[in-house]
């Protein structure tokens, strides 16, 4: 497993040292995307745009992920050496992502949020997200201000969104997603 030690913090957050995996290549896929970013979106309107002709090999690659016995995570870091772990728990009948907050002073890493299907806990307001993504901190899975967008996207909620918010989504959806309208789904995501 690459950047293990990145990941160990949380496998001491009640995971009983669950199979958790960096998979560098994900943030890659397209279709990744899509399912991540599936629990932002309310309406039906946002859903078509998201999938658009990709809804089959979306919910086909979505599905062969939550089957698999590796639980996939990746690390953003934040300031004062805290790290943010976004981890995909595939346990059958309780699949979910967790985004765990950790201290390297801190015993265990806290559960921030969770989303199974919907999101409970925490959420990041729009400066919160931006700072995170785009920080260039040294620990973690990747370095891509795109990919650590879209990565804590989901746990994103704030009525202030500036205006420059929805072209900034609409050129990182463009970058790593397959959406055939990104400025459109842009422009939903943020109210859904």
């Amino acid at each position: 497993m690459k950047n293990s030690a990145d990941l160990q913090p949380a496998r001491t957050a009640g995971y009983d040292g669950g199979p958790l995996t960096y998979q560098a290549r994900l943030p890659d896929e397209p279709l990744f995307w899509l399912g991540h970013l599936s629990s932002c979106i309310q309406s039906e309107e946002a859903e078509k745009l998201l999938f658009g002709a990709d809804c089959d090999a979306a919910g086909d690659f979505q599905r062969r992920r939550w089957e698999r016995a590796e639980w996939p995570a990746f690390t953003v870091p934040l300031a004062v050496d805290h790290r943010l772990h976004v981890v995909y728990r595939t346990v059958a009948d309780n699949t979910g992502i967790d985004y765990l907050l950790h201290d390297p002073d801190w015993d265990q890493a806290e559960t921030l949020a969770q989303d199974d299907g919907h999101f409970m806990g925490l959420s990041l307001s729009w400066p919160e997200l931006v700072a995170a993504a785009d920080n260039m901190l040294p620990g973690g899975s990747t370095t891509d201000p795109r990919s650590r967008l879209l990565l804590l996207l989901p746990a994103f909620s704030d009525d202030a969104v500036p205006n420059d918010a929805v072209g900034r989504l609409a050129g990182t959806l463009r970058a790593r997603t397959s959406v055939e309208d990104p400025a459109t789904l842009a422009s939903a995501l943020p109210e859904d």
